[in-house]
């Protein structure tokens, strides 16, 4: 049985779905704008362990809208990313034996991290001993570009208390609990006041994740998502939805924004995929196909 626990203030939410997007339209690019007015993303991803969390995400960066794609993954996979992403210019960036990736690899990103309108840092990084220090020395070279940060690249949090550029988070709970301090049971049993203290303490934006998502911004909005959709907890889902958001916010969108389109055309997606296969056991990368006609319906 779990100990009592003191009250924590409540934290008003206001509920997130299709017709609060409605009210809130994602920036449009007119009929004679070409790629660049679309925005370009840099997809920074993929081990030689989980190279598919590069695909995923850099696919579902294009499929929300962003008109150009740089992938910055692992040296030892970045040629096979190159063939099966055609789409994408692909930086190859030097590795660790361990896996992970070397610092000095920021080195070469300097004058693409100049021309993107997003950047995505995180999906299917290997936890080496350099990972971390690479996103972080990254992230200094990152001035007044829209940033989200995912699975590995969120424990940038530990070295950096405090960002001083627009960032978004997308923690689970788990991963909450060991950005915080706090167990994995508090955070469930208090999600949005959990959520909301970080988003203050480290100034960014937090999505975190679950059956009911919250996102929570520094300056106090509080937005809340019920999905309802066990199908979409699946592997390779955390990695769609990251790069949906970074489409999204190469498009020109807040990250709050981001955020909140990402988190409701993710679920709409899955909801289109369980009515066709049933409610598990659908992919995570046939939620890709979904992302243009969900978006195009809200």
């Amino acid at each position: 049985m779990r100990e009592a626990k003191a009250l924590q203030p409540a934290v008003l939410t206001r509920k997130l779905n299709k017709d609060a997007l409605r009210k809130w339209p994602l920036p449009l690019a007119d009929d004679s704008s070409d790629k660049e007015g679309r925005g370009q993303v840099l997809v920074v991803a993929g081990s030689r362990e989980i190279p598919g969390a590069a695909l995923l995400a850099a696919t579902a960066a294009l499929r929300a809208g962003a008109g150009k794609l740089t992938i910055a993954t692992a040296q030892s996979v970045a040629a096979g990313l190159a063939l099966l992403m055609p789409e994408a210019r692909v930086i190859a960036l030097p590795e660790a034996p361990d896996g992970g990736l070397l610092a000095s690899g920021t080195e070469l990103l300097k004058q693409c991290t100049a021309r993107s309108g997003a950047v995505l840092i995180g999906p299917g990084l290997l936890d080496g001993k350099g990972s971390v220090e690479f996103v972080v020395k990254l992230l200094r070279q990152l001035k007044n570009v829209p940033v989200i940060l995912d699975a590995l690249a969120m424990d940038a949090v530990l070295r950096q208390p405090r960002f001083d550029q627009p960032v978004l988070l997308t923690p689970h709970a788990g991963e909450m609990a060991h950005l915080s301090g706090r167990s994995k049971d508090e955070v469930i049993d208090d999600a949005p006041v959990v959520a909301q203290d970080m988003a203050r303490r480290v100034n960014a934006v937090i999505a975190l994740k679950g059956a009911t998502t919250f996102i929570m911004s520094p300056e106090g909005a509080a937005w809340r998502h019920v999905s309802g959709n066990a199908g979409l907890g699946t592997s390779g889902s955390g990695d769609v939805l990251a790069g949906i958001m970074a489409g999204l916010a190469a498009r020109g969108a807040s990250l709050e924004q981001a955020a909140a389109w990402g988190v409701v055309l993710h679920a709409r997606a899955g909801k289109r995929l369980a009515r066709r296969h049933g409610p598990l056991g659908f992919l995570a990368r046939e939620i890709l196909l979904e992302i243009p006609p969900v978006m195009h319906g809200i």
